[in-house]
């Protein structure tokens, strides 16, 4: 009897449109790099607070969090700029503490608000120039350099502040790191400031692109005539600096200078760059997914506040939305589309075989 081939399935032709779709989903994945990842983690991450807490989406609660993430979205630059290059920067919130007590102790001998910055950004860059200069001539890992100096740098922030912490009282310094510039407040437009200026030397200057070079083979990099020295030590400078503008952020919003400003920020910083999907080991990455990945890590944390969710849970909750971020920004998330395609294929055409063997005996009968 010859078969009814016209009522067999045809094999991979179920779900027709599901192959097509995730072929889109992976495209777009694709163009957009790490950045897809992330806006689509932070969408989701809206939704649920969204749905979770019927203040989350109120002007003051997401001017709160812009506030909150803006300082940790200048650390994070700077961070970057050290991690592209395949080092690390643990001294930034101890920068951060130096520059916020100085400007304070400025602020109070009669400085007006400009020179305390000054101040302020000077004493971080000669810390950043000292963290360059021991890594590149001493032969001292980034790691025990800086964790060296987060130590030493806290310790000079409590001598300076002599037992006490700074009050800030200078109005025009207030005014300028807290009051609104146009439609934003000042740290939100510092913040955006910041990442755009250094997202254009990242892909427009060839300081840039040098950083990225030496991230990807510091010797090659080297051998290629570039200046691997210097570069090295002007990314530790960089960072230096905007902890150091981090700080004075942080003074100018708490009204004071002090010695325990910025602890645990290196932490976060990093983690905002890891989340961007950056790799430690340099030569990936760029600074606005630095950015976004610590917007996300600000919006979960105000979440859960927003939940009265207590502190330690929220660190156990931090640390696995790190190592998610990590898993689908890496090598592993960018297989993830093509590996849901195959899956669909593989399972259509296990049943399109399965109806070819099953057709002739009914047909028999």
């Amino acid at each position: 009897m010859a078969l009814n081939t016209s009522s067999r399935p045809q094999t991979g032709k179920q779900l027709p449109g599901l192959p097509t779709a995730l072929n889109s989903v992976s495209t777009i994945f694709t163009s957009l790099g790490s950045k897809g990842y992330l806006l689509a983690v932070g969408a989701i991450v809206l939704l649920i607070g969204s749905a979770l807490s019927q203040h989350f989406f109120t002007s003051r609660n997401l001017v709160s969090v812009l506030i909150t993430a803006s300082v940790v979205s200048v650390l994070a630059v700077g961070q970057y700029l050290v991690i592209v290059t395949g080092g690390i920067d643990l001294s930034v919130g101890a920068v951060a503490a130096v520059s916020s007590v100085l400007a304070g102790l400025a602020l109070q001998q009669g400085a007006s608000w400009p020179m305390a910055l000054v101040l302020a950004l000077l004493a971080a860059g000669l810390i950043g120039v000292f963290n360059g200069l021991v890594i590149v001539y001493g032969g001292i890992t980034p790691f025990i350099v800086t964790l060296a100096m987060m130590s030493i740098a806290r310790g000079v922030a409590y001598i300076l502040q002599t037992g006490r912490q700074v009050a800030i009282e200078d109005e025009a310094f207030l005014a300028a790191f807290t009051a609104n510039i146009g439609p934003l407040p000042a740290p939100v437009m510092i913040a955006l400031i910041v990442t755009i200026v250094f997202a254009i030397v990242m892909s427009h200057t060839r300081f840039g692109r040098r950083l990225y070079a030496l991230g990807g083979n510091a010797e090659a990099a080297r051998l290629s005539g570039l200046p691997v020295k210097r570069d090295i030590v002007g990314a530790y400078v960089l960072s230096s600096l905007l902890a150091g503008l981090g700080g004075v952020m942080i003074a100018a919003q708490l009204t004071e200078g002090s010695a325990i400003i910025g602890d645990g920020y290196e932490l976060n910083a990093i983690a905002a760059v890891v989340v961007g999907g950056a790799s430690l080991f340099g030569g990936t990455g760029d600074p606005i997914s630095a950015v976004l990945g610590g917007l996300i890590i600000a919006v979960i944390l105000n979440i859960m506040d927003l939940l009265g969710i207590q502190a330690q849970p929220q660190l156990i909750v931090k640390g696995a939305v790190i190592l998610l971020a990590v898993l689908f920004t890496s090598g592993v998330g960018n297989k993830l589309p093509g590996a849901l395609r195959k899956l669909i294929f593989q399972r259509s055409a296990g049943r399109g075989s399965l109806t070819q063997e099953v057709q002739p005996d009914a047909d028999r009968k």
